[in-house]
Order: structure tokens, then C-alpha cells, then sequence
């Protein structure tokens, strides 16, 4: 899998090699550097708990499987806005702290 997340017009692209054992700490870790490089806080947005639900949402989809994307994006998740992209794209929005916007968006194996 592969997550790309956005500030503006800058990007940091992060793959995420087994979706079943998240490595949260360093992917937090990452973007919450990369916003603070773009002068965008992250603080307020709950990035720890969404990356899981958003692997959740995606993860095992190979044979074309979208419900629990679409489930996940229905139900909706704190401050993001989300959507379901066809080809199993999860994307979510939010404004940082500083009024910025972020984009994190997921993309499967297949």
C-alpha cells in the first residue's frame, strides 16, 4: 500500500509494506514532521487513529471489495472529510490547526 499525504502543494509519499502490522509511530512520526516542514500543525487531528481505519477500509479489497471503504467513508471519521475513489482510493481532508489543508490519501496493492 501506498499513502501520499499533502500539504499545499508539497507531498510525502510513504509505502506502508505490511498493512496487517502497522508501524504507527513512524508513520505519525513522518507526517507530523512533514506538516511542521510545511508550517501546518497536524495537532488536533487524529492521525494515529484514522491511518488503521483507513488500512482497515482497504486492505484485503484485492478481488474488488469496497464495501468496508464505503462503510468507513458513510460513518465518516472525526474532523476529515472522506471519500471513496474508485480503484480503492481512500481520501481525507481536513484543515491543520493554521487553517491549511491536508490530503491523506491510500492506495492498494492491486
Amino acid at each position: 500500500m501506498e499513502l501520499d499525504v499533502r500539504v499545499g502543494s508539497k507531498s510525502l509519499a510513504i509505502t506502508i509494506a505490511d498493512p496487517f502490522r502497522l508501524d504507527l509511530d513512524s508513520m505519525v512520526s513522518r507526517i507530523e514532521a512533514f506538516c511542521a516542514s510545511q508550517d501546518a500543525k497536524s495537532s488536533g487531528l487524529d492521525i494515529r487513529g484514522l491511518l488503521p481505519k483507513m488500512v482497515k477500509g482497504i486492505a484485503g479489497c484485492e478481488g474488488g471489495c469496497p464495501a468496508d471503504a464505503q462503510r468507513f467513508v458513510a460513518r465518516g471519521y472525526t474532523n476529515f472529510k472522506l471519500a471513496y475513489i474508485e480503484g480503492g482510493i481512500l481520501q481525507a481532508q481536513a484543515k491543520t490547526e493554521c487553517g491549511k489543508d491536508i490530503s491523506l490519501r491510500m492506495f492498494p496493492d492491486f
